[in-house]
């Protein structure tokens, strides 16, 4: 079989040779400036902030490393990876989101066991427990007992036999 260009893949690559051409023009302009720009600042070190060293990473690893040290005239191509790699790491890091030990309850339930403790002096714990099932809420009656303790409440034996001053008047 006899190799033949059709016109229109002759077309095809004198097009992607002069668009290779105009892109390698503006290469070389960008690399130029950049070289410009590096002199008047010369001794001087440039500060990035974390939205610059963001875009140059993710820039820089998609060109490589290879490419990186022929452009690159701010950082070193290991400077630009490096914060690549930081950049990877703090994405999956789950560190802030951890805490030790179980979640604490939340302060609409805390609020609401204290309100029927108060109102309701005769009931216990595991009434309280019940209620708050009815409610919605799953708490055990330790959970009940403790909360109740944090807040200054007594058992409700004893706080049945006290009266308030509210109630007193």
């Amino acid at each position: 079989m006899h190799p033949t260009l059709y016109p229109w893949q002759l077309l095809s690559v004198i097009l992607a040779g002069v668009l290779n051409e105009q892109q390698q023009r503006v290469i070389d302009f960008l690399k130029a400036e950049n070289q410009v720009l590096r002199e008047q600042v010369s001794d001087k070190r440039i500060r990035l902030n974390n939205d610059q060293r963001r875009l140059l990473a993710v820039l820089g690893k998609a060109i490589g490393r290879k490419a990186l040290s022929e452009v690159c005239s701010i950082v070193t191509p290991d400077t630009i990876l490096r914060w690549h790699r930081k950049l990877i790491a703090q994405k999956y890091d789950g560190s802030n989101s951890r805490c030790v030990g179980r979640p604490g309850i939340m302060r609409k339930i805390r609020q609401l066991i204290v309100h029927m403790a108060t109102k309701n002096r005769h009931w216990g714990n595991e009434r309280i427990e019940g209620e708050m099932r009815k409610v919605g809420h799953s708490v055990a009656r330790t959970t009940v007992a403790n909360i109740m303790k944090e807040h200054g409440l007594e058992p409700a034996p004893t706080r049945s036999k006290h009266t308030t001053w509210a109630e007193f008047l």
